[in-house]
Order: structure tokens, then C-alpha cells, then sequence
């Protein structure tokens, strides 16, 4: 799942840092731009960890970069996007078998590989964005 990063790019006494504005209270900092990119990824998926508990499964909605640029309070920032794999929050993943029409699962491979994803990690996304959905 891909989510916009507010950029605050710094100065020669500061570091980068970074704010997830679609999770509130979600930072995090690097002295590189890369490695402030990078540590957002682990920011988002401790403050995720909790909506991931057994029995839930929250997906959070993430905004466009247009709407999040447009926001006075980030107004000066770098922005960019992390890829968060959210089956990364599973405690223990488990091999399954599934029936798929061999047509559908070349459909489910394409677009996961267009969009930097494996299969499993397409399926699970996909899973727990329907099943948010039908909670909401």
C-alpha cells in the first residue's frame, strides 16, 4: 500500500524529517532524504501494528498528493511515497492452496508486478481492503 510522506528536507544542524499525514503522530527522521525514506516505512508499520491485532483489519485510507499539497501545514515540504507491504504485520504467514482461473491469476500477477507487489502480498491487501470495507 502506497502512502504520501511530508518531507521537512532540514538544514546543516537538522536531519530530514518525515510525517505520515494520513496516520496521525506516525514520524520519522533520517540524515539522508534516503534514509528518512526508508525508516517511514517501519514508522508506518509499528504505528500500524495495533489496527493489525487478531480479529481486526483496518486499512487505513490514504489521500492523494494533491489534496495533502494543497494543506497549509505543508506548505514547504518535499513530498514522495512509501510502499508499505501490510503482510509484513502478520506475526506468521502460512502457505495456502487456492483455486484461481488461470486467467484471473496472470491478470493478479500483471498488476502486481506493475505495481512493485508479489502475489501474496497483492492478495493480502486486496483481502483486508474488501473486508475494511464491509466494516465500514
Amino acid at each position: 500500500m502506497w502512502f504520501p510522506i511530508a518531507i521537512d528536507l532540514g538544514d546543516a544542524k537538522h536531519a530530514y524529517g518525515v510525517i505520515v499525514p494520513d496516520l496521525p503522530g506516525c514520524f520519522s527522521a533520517g540524515d539522508t532524504m534516503e534514509e528518512a525514506i526508508a525508516n517511514a516505512e517501519e514508522a508506518i508499520l509499528l504505528h500500524l501494528e495495533d489496527d493489525f491485532a487478531p480479529g481486526n483489519a483496518r486499512v487505513p485510507s490514504v489521500s492523494t498528493l494533491a489534496d495533502l499539497q494543497a494543506r497549509r501545514e505543508y506548505q514547504g515540504f518535499a513530498w514522495g511515497v512509501v510502499d508499505v507491504d501490510l503482510a509484513k504485520l502478520s506475526t506468521r504467514s502460512l502457505r495456502v492452496n487456492i483455486t484461481v482461473p488461470e486467467r484471473l491469476l496472470n491478470t493478479i500477477d500483471e498488476y502486481a508486478e506493475r505495481h512493485g507487489e508479489s502475489r501474496s502480498a497483492f492478495l493480502t491487501r486486496a483481502a483486508l481492503e474488501a473486508m475494511a470495507k464491509d466494516t465500514a
